[in-house]
C-alpha cells in the first residue's frame, strides 16, 4: 500500500529502500520498495532512491528532500511541486508500465 499524503505544504512519501539490488521502482506488501544499486554506505542509497523517487514522480531531483530516517531502510521523503493524489497516480503507472 501506498503511503502518500499532504503534510506541511509538501507530500510526503513512504518508501522502504534496497540497496545492493537491480534498480526498480514496485509497490510490495511493506508499500512502495525503491531498489537501487548503491550500497549502504555514507547515504549513498539513499541519494539513489530520491533521485529515482523524483524520476518516478516527474520532478526535479531538488524537488525531493529525505524527511526522517536517513540510516533507516524505511525511509519518507517531502516533495514540492506535486499534489499527494497526483503523486499516487503517477508512482502507480510506474510501478504497472
Amino acid at each position: 500500500m501506498l503511503d502518500v499524503r499532504e503534510r506541511d505544504g509538501a507530500v510526503t512519501v513512504s518508501v522502504r529502500v534496497r540497496p545492493r539490488s537491480r534498480p526498480t521502482v514496485s509497490v510490495e506488501e511493506e508499500g512502495l520498495v525503491i531498489s537501487v544499486a548503491a550500497p549502504p554506505e555514507r547515504g549513498r542509497a539513499t541519494e539513489e532512491a530520491r533521485r529515482a523517487l523524483a524520476e518516478a514522480l516527474g520532478v526535479p531531483p531538488s524537488a525531493v528532500a529525505l524527511r526522517t530516517s536517513a540510516a533507516a531502510r524505511q525511509k519518507v521523503f517531502s516533495v514540492t511541486g506535486v499534489e499527494a493524489a497526483e503523486a499516487r497516480s503517477r508512482l502507480l503507472r510506474t510501478v504497472s508500465g
